[in-house]
């Protein structure tokens, strides 16, 4: 069986690998894949793998730009951090779907839909879920209930100057300078946060727009964040990100 990743974190591509060569030893991954643009471009290239996972959320946009551009023939697996209204779309066009993180057991399980089925992607209507996924939106997240030790504190999303990924822990750092332990992946945070007021300016970082404070031009498209409160090295935006950095800037 040949499988195709599309998935924008690393180590969750990895992770998925392993358990795919666990479940089927001769299984060939032919490709990971982490943007919108260079799937659509594996698509143009190369004939259609047996299987695809794909995150709805990329670097460069959501996955299903990609079918705006080429035909998908191929059974697809979506995955999703906390798409509950993606998922009663893909529930109702019958397509399969993992929520992460990933168990193994349910990765079997949907490994043994498509064995069963062989679900090609030209029986789901794509422009359908499109549309539900666009109109239905999460509740924006305002408040983070933070909990140390016995203590619980309460956090309004506007006190937080950005959330980062350390040690595979996130923390929120407040403009105060304090910095919590948050109970999300970076992958939660960015579907729920309010979009006009925090940007993913790489796979380790959510800034928010007030907490910049200044910026320079950094090796090709990429742009240097210096933030308050302060990272030592600043941040930098990533290659994929930084056009629809300069977007956000403007308010688009």
């Amino acid at each position: 069986m040949q499988v195709l990743i599309i998935e924008d974190e690393p180590a969750t591509a990895k992770r998925l690998e392993n358990m795919l060569i666990s479940i089927i030893p001769d299984i060939t991954i032919t490709d990971t894949i982490d943007t919108v643009e260079e799937s659509i471009r594996f698509f143009k290239k190369n004939s259609c793998p047996d299987l695809v996972f794909m995150d709805i959320h990329l670097a460069d946009g959501n996955s299903f730009e990609i079918f705006e551009h080429v035909k998908i023939t191929c059974s697809i697996i979506f995955t999703t951090a906390y798409d509950q209204y993606a998922i009663k779309a893909f529930k109702v066009n019958s397509i399969d779907y993992l929520l992460k993180p990933i168990k193994k057991e349910e990765l079997e399980t949907s490994l043994k839909k498509y064995k069963d089925t062989k679900l090609s992607s030209d029986i789901f209507d794509v422009k359908q879920i499109m549309e539900m996924f666009q109109q239905k939106k999460l509740p924006e997240l305002k408040r983070l209930v933070i909990k140390l030790g016995q203590k619980i504190h309460v956090v309004k999303t506007e006190e937080v100057a950005y959330f980062f990924i350390e040690n595979k822990i996130i923390y929120a750092t407040l403009f105060s300078g304090k910095r919590y332990p948050v109970d999300f992946t970076l992958d939660q945070l960015e579907a729920e946060l309010n979009s006009e007021k925090f940007f993913r300016i790489n796979r380790s970082f959510i800034i928010s727009f007030d907490a910049i404070k200044s910026m320079t031009a950094y090796s090709k498209s990429r742009i240097k964040i210096d933030l308050d409160p302060p990272i030592k090295e600043g941040v930098i935006s990533s290659t994929d990100r930084s056009a629809h950095f300069k977007e956000w800037l403007k308010g688009k």
